[in-house]
């Protein structure tokens, strides 16, 4: 049965053992009175050594300079060893034990060698007090030696301890920083397929109302464009629920992060799908592609592809309706190189889409990912433009710009 609890901040278990030891020590004491040399004065001294005793954890110094000075004033009055004076060896293993520095317990070894001499040369007896003083010693120093050891395997397990709970702690942390880098990978996927649906639905939602009088066949054509693309919005929000709903690290009822960091990667080869989405949406655009496309890692292909449909949802919702991009796609050996380019002369939405300020934050984050650089500025002829170079060999990281 283990005892639990505590009393006064103290394991339960500690303090009644310690009780018990104080209470031996006053009964030897008080059982000695009549017997032993000082009498009761004597025994006095071994109840202070028991109540001191009582504190031999929590202050093992102040409670060996206690027991000490009381063996001191025993040597002085000429009583000589007594029964009692086990407390002076419990007092000794307890500050080597207990003690917060090491150097404690070797004072009070070297004191407790002269009280051995002492305690000696006071004992009574046929034999010679050398050999007497050597019996002493000899007890004395093993009950230092095996403090010495316990304290040791203490410290020893003290550090496990602590090791682990570092090693704990370092887990969390690892586990916190992987679910906040998830979240905002996820993050900026909503924000790329938000901004975009939405972008392309306002525009042919106003063209269709404008248009559902005069020429109600265009008004039918850009209303279908709005349901297409809800659906293919609805589609791609199921697939990042998807990736939310994998289990993770922690199995079916462990930590949601998604299970596999590659999951759902749109490819290069849908790119030319997400452009006549646009040019149905009303932008004119022109894309051009210099050098084969080499075998990206999926990661860097959905980077292509989401730093092109950003850039072309600013351009329409900017830009409008109307205006002229240019989407040049660069490979080689050494890099991808993205250059979205628009005229700014189409025209402005009736009602545009508030901007969340995140377009330009997602793409740096997603270009720094792969040590990328991005700048993004006006044109000195008019316009705007999106440059996003993506190296494909390991290359110093290069900082951002924005332009």
């Amino acid at each position: 049965m283990t005892v639990r609890g505590t009393l006064f901040g103290r394991p339960l278990r500690g303090v009644a053992f310690d009780v018990a030891v104080a209470a031996l020590v006053v009964l030897v004491s008080v059982a000695s009175a009549v017997n032993q040399p000082g009498g009761w004065a004597a025994t006095l001294v071994g109840v202070g050594m028991a109540v001191a005793l009582l504190f031999r954890r929590t202050h093992p110094s102040a409670v060996t300079v206690a027991v000490a000075a009381l063996a001191l004033v025993q040597v002085v009055a000429e009583w000589g060893p007594l029964v009692y004076d086990v407390a002076v060896l419990i007092a000794l293993y307890s500050v080597v034990k207990y003690g917060e520095r090491l150097r404690d317990g070797v004072l009070a070894g070297a004191v407790a060698a002269v009280g051995v001499l002492l305690a000696a040369a006071q004992t009574p007896g046929v034999i010679q007090w050398w050999v007497t003083a050597l019996w002493y010693a000899l007890v004395t120093g093993a009950v230092w030696l095996v403090a010495l050891n316990v304290r040791t395997r203490r410290l020893y397990v003290l550090s496990l301890e602590e090791r682990a709970t570092t090693l704990e702690r370092e887990r969390e942390a690892e586990f916190r920083a992987a679910v906040a880098e998830e979240r905002t990978r996820i993050a900026r996927e909503l924000h790329d397929v938000v901004a975009h649906s939405m972008a392309v639905m306002i525009v042919q939602a106003d063209g269709a109302r404008f248009m559902l009088d005069r020429d109600p066949a265009q008004a039918r054509t850009a209303v279908k464009v709005v349901a297409d693309t809800g659906r293919q919005a609805l589609e791609e929000m199921r697939r990042l629920v998807g990736v939310l709903r994998d289990a993770g690290p922690g199995g079916e009822d462990g930590p949601v992060v998604a299970a596999d960091p590659e999951h759902r990667r749109l490819a290069l080869a849908e790119l030319p799908d997400l452009l006549a989405r646009f040019d149905d949406a009303g932008l004119r655009v022109r894309s051009t592609v210099t050098g084969a496309p080499p075998a990206l890692p999926p990661g860097l292909e959905l980077t292509v592809y989401r730093v092109v449909q950003e850039a072309l949802t600013n351009a329409l919702k900017h830009a409008g309706v109307g205006a002229g991009v240019e989407v040049v796609l660069t490979y080689s050996d050494e890099a991808v190189l993205v250059r979205v380019l628009d005229n700014g002369l189409g025209r402005p939405l009736v009602s545009p889409a508030p901007s969340g300020g995140h377009g330009l934050l997602g793409m740096r984050e997603r270009v720094t990912v792969y040590d990328g650089s991005l700048t993004a500025g006006p044109r000195p002829v008019g316009g705007w433009q999106v440059e996003v170079r993506l190296p494909l060999r390991s290359e110093p990281a290069t900082e951002v710009i924005a332009a």
